[in-house]
């Protein structure tokens, strides 16, 4: 079966919407640089309508470890997600599993940076370019997604409720990682747009 990840809620609403659909995960965006940026305590008052056996996840680019800390320690996500230049040293220092966005922006060259991050629990595949930020709705070629890695790899990327199915059959990931897809606007989630994408995901055989 593949997972289901909704990132960059900022709506109690949405987050009790995603969970009551089936998300498996639902994502916080904590870096000040993106449009769906919410501050620890917001995303703490999140976190309390999450309800039992759906995973919370913190993402964060290239912060000062100090804030990090500060998140870890108000909002308690069950894992972090980092996004920027960060090895696998800095990601692994907090003691707290996480995974690592690797940006596939330049297409098969950016594979060599699934071998940087060991310590990962999963690696998240974005259609960004280096050093840009996720949630921007780019895609990338799908079928660079390698099949046998011993990590999980998660697809991100432009991912819509009109190609999704399409993803999974090529890509066949472990889970998939929707923000603007299922939008109204960046951080405003639409309720019909992630009911679609969801039962998308499901209906897929053997996804």
């Amino acid at each position: 079966m593949t997972r289901i990840k909704c990132c960059g809620l900022t709506r109690v609403d949405d987050v009790q919407l995603a969970a009551r659909l089936g998300a498996d995960a639902v994502g916080f965006v904590m870096t000040r640089k993106s449009k769906r940026f919410v501050d620890p305590a917001s995303a703490a008052r999140l976190r309390d309508a999450v309800p039992p056996f759906v995973t919370t996840v913190a993402l964060v680019m290239d912060e000062d470890p100090a804030y990090v800390e500060e998140v870890l320690r108000v909002l308690r996500p069950d894992m972090l997600q980092f996004h920027g230049a960060e090895t696998d040293a800095e990601c692994s220092t907090y003691g707290v599993r996480y995974l690592k966005a690797i940006a596939m922006g330049e297409g098969a060259p950016a594979l060599a940076r699934l071998r940087d991050y060991p310590g990962a629990a999963g690696l998240l595949l974005d259609g960004h370019g280096l050093g840009e930020q996720g949630g921007s709705g780019q895609r990338f070629d799908w079928s660079l997604m390698p099949k046998d890695f011993a990590q999980p790899l998660l697809l991100a990327g432009g991912l819509t409720v009109g190609n999704v199915g399409e993803a999974i059959r090529i890509a066949r990931p472990w889970a998939v990682d929707v923000s603007s897809g299922i939008e109204s606007s960046p951080g405003i989630k639409d309720r019909a747009k992630m009911e679609r994408f969801i039962s998308a995901v499901r209906a897929v055989p053997n996804a």
